[in-house]
């Protein structure tokens, strides 16, 4: 992330906003499909504990003024080995981002263009694969990019394209004359762990908090900050997620974008916004804990870090190839890395930071918010995975 020292209310704000709202609004009309309207409940649930959380993260960081990063938080709290665990969860959540990066442009490519094949040397691509592999081939000159702040106008950007999708949405509902047909279902229980995990992604900012806490010129602000950005991004959320359940109904696919009737103007906005270079900015702080296990007299050479960050590029399009359900990773994603990044990591490093110095209150909602996010990552991760191998094995 290109964030400056010294960053306004505002550009925290849109920092914030950036890294909360991300292609997970494009599955919220599917998670409401997967679990019912109530299911909806549970987003504006883990609106609430996530908000709570990233104030937590705070209080974590104010304890001692050495602490900058999540990672540091984990050291203060767990020691080497409460560092070494966030930053692999991190690290990890980021890499599968980047994965379902390439899934959602192979899918969204492939229905503008389901007739595209190439074929090489015996080698036959269709549409879903060889959008994929350019899709991968395009993002790897940015991959190689070491510095980020070219690359953080992306920033805006991603904001302005969330929003501009949002309305694409609204657009062909109402004005399209797609229309409203659908009552869906109140609850479904049988894929409400589906939905959990989809719900949990979508607040999955945590990791840049800290970031955005110590730029600030007035840290004070970083409550109002918050509420701004999570109460912006779920009403986002939420909206894509009724408006998009009530004109496709049961047939939502796992992206919007992909329900879209493809002959309108609107549709095709959507789809080509969806084609924005975030990859570079996500996979990037992989690549760097990556060259920084190099010997110091490899780690300065760009070959190497030519060399790790396109094998790092290529490998996600492997993954991607191999698992290409994009609902269904995001879920995984949601449930297994996001839950602990946001909703079990942060209570536990606040109890052992702060010890002696919380209340019995804290202590209590501490505790239900750990039991709530351990539950819930249990039944959507065993889900997920699940109905990715039921898909796999047919």
């Amino acid at each position: 992330m290109g964030i400056s020292n010294d960053s306004s209310f505002g550009q925290a704000v849109l920092n914030g906003v950036n890294v909360l709202c991300g292609v997970g609004i494009l599955s919220t009309p599917y998670a409401v499909k997967e679990g019912g309207w109530l299911g909806l409940l549970i987003l504006f649930a883990f609106g609430v504990l996530c908000f709570y959380t990233g104030l937590l993260l705070r209080y974590c960081l104010d304890s001692h003024p050495d602490l900058q990063t999540y990672p540091d938080i984990g050291h203060a709290a767990f020691g080497t080995t409460g560092r070494i665990l966030v930053s692999v969860i991190l690290y990890l959540e980021l890499y599968a981002m980047s994965v379902e990066y390439i899934i959602l442009e192979s899918d969204n490519l492939s229905s503008l263009f389901p007739n595209a094949a190439l074929s090489i040397g015996g080698f036959h691509l269709d549409a879903p694969h060889l959008f994929a592999l350019l899709t991968t081939i395009a993002v790897l000159p940015t991959v190689w990019l070491r510095d980020l702040s070219i690359l953080s106008y992306i920033s805006a950007g991603g904001v302005i394209a969330s929003v501009l999708v949002v309305l694409c949405l609204f657009w062909v509902g109402l004005i399209d004359e797609v229309g409203i047909h659908s009552k869906g279902t109140p609850l479904n229980l049988a894929t409400l762990p589906v939905s959990v995990g989809l719900y949990g992604y979508c607040y999955s900012g945590h990791g840049v908090f800290p970031n955005i806490y110590t730029s600030m010129a007035k840290p004070s602000q970083f409550p109002a900050v918050l509420v701004t950005c999570f109460g912006i991004c779920t009403l986002m959320y939420a909206g894509v997620a009724v408006m998009g359940y009530s004109m496709f109904g049961e047939s939502t696919e796992s992206q919007f974008t992909l329900n879209l009737p493809q002959d309108l103007v609107a549709s095709k906005i959507a789809l080509w916004t969806t084609v924005k270079i975030t990859y570079a900015l996500t996979l990037s702080p992989v690549a760097m804990s990556l060259e920084e296990l190099l010997p110091s007299n490899h780690g300065k050479s760009r070959f190497y870090a030519i060399a790790i960050r396109s094998a790092l590029a290529f490998s996600t399009l492997l993954v991607g190839l191999a698992i290409p359900f994009f609902g269904l990773v995001m879920s995984l994603i949601g449930s297994f890395l996001t839950m602990l990044i946001t909703l079990i990591l942060p209570p536990a490093c606040f109890l052992s930071i702060l010890r002696t110095k919380v209340t019995p209150t804290q202590v209590a909602l501490c505790i239900v918010i750990i039991t709530v996010g351990a539950v819930c990552s249990a039944m959507g991760t065993y889900s997920a995975l699940s109905k990715i191998i039921e898909k796999l094995s047919t």
